[in-house]
């Protein structure tokens, strides 16, 4: 940061106070960051002033970090989490060269990202119905090779894709329409609410993902979606009733729980 005071150790210290005070959890880890992507003492204390307000830190240095890598963000989307870091490592064993990928509720397109820059040579589709969330996830995955549609689940896809995605991921939302008054006020009122409600019972995009998954689907195709821990043996009904085999991933360090479903081998030499 130029135009920092005299005294660095000072200056850490006092923002650490300040983001303490306004309740941030890991306020040295978030001073550290505001600090160095400050481009003046000015700009520094905008930044303090906005997180202690309640905005996500993301959304105020424009990135998350996921998976060691910069993520680009914008005001008005879903920050990525850690924990959908275990879907990325699920859906990477499975990849073979040649893949082709899609990520469904795409959000800024974190997970097509990490995947097209760990595996060259996979073909990678990814979508979204927010619009904001469109515009970051061009950003991040373009790039790298990536093509990002804007529109609802499998609606704006070309029709070419129908029977060739080998790894289908979803990170749909899957907090219940209840719930989501008792979510941290950085989701609650910050992210868009079409982000987070999955319905009564959290599932409602997870079912229609899941019925038409077999109809994209390549023979050998799977079908990753990131659920809790207390709704995976729902999610697990919901692939199953579409005609997937399922088997359940978690992990307990990042709190992530992923179903993956197979194309059953009589229904793929059907199709």
């Amino acid at each position: 940061m130029t135009g920092a005071a005299s005294d660095p150790s000072a200056v850490v210290a006092s923002v650490v106070a300040r983001l303490r005070a306004a309740g941030c959890v890991f306020a040295e880890d978030e001073a550290a960051m505001l600090i160095a992507e400050a481009s003046s003492v000015e700009e520094l204390e905008r930044m303090i002033e906005q997180r202690v307000d309640g905005l996500p830190l993301e959304i105020i240095v424009g990135f998350a970090m996921f998976y060691g890598r910069r993520i680009l963000v914008e005001p008005g989307v879903f920050v990525p989490r850690r924990r959908t870091e275990f879907l990325v490592e699920q859906a990477a064993a499975l990849v073979t060269p040649g893949a082709v990928v899609l990520d469904l509720c795409c959000g800024v397109g974190a997970v097509g990202a990490v995947l097209l820059a760990t595996h060259r040579g996979i073909e990678l589709y990814a979508a979204d119905i927010e619009a904001a969330a469109v515009r970051s996830a061009r950003r991040n995955i373009e790039p790298l090779g990536g093509t990002v549609f804007e529109g609802d689940l499998y609606q704006p896809l070309p029709a070419g894709l129908r029977g060739r995605v080998d790894i289908l991921t979803a990170n749909a939302p899957y907090v219940p329409t209840a719930e989501i008054r008792l979510m941290p006020p950085e989701a609650r009122l910050y992210e868009p609410p079409i982000t987070l409600d999955g319905g009564s019972d959290g599932l409602d995009i997870q079912r229609r993902i899941a019925d038409d998954a077999p109809n994209w689907l390549s023979p050998r195709g799977r079908l990753l979606i990131e659920t809790s821990e207390r709704q995976s043996p729902i999610t697990v009904e919901i692939l199953e009733r579409a005609g997937l085999s399922t088997t359940v991933a978690r992990s307990d360090d990042l709190d992530a729980t992923v179903v993956i479903g197979a194309m059953r081998l009589d229904r793929a030499a059907s199709s």
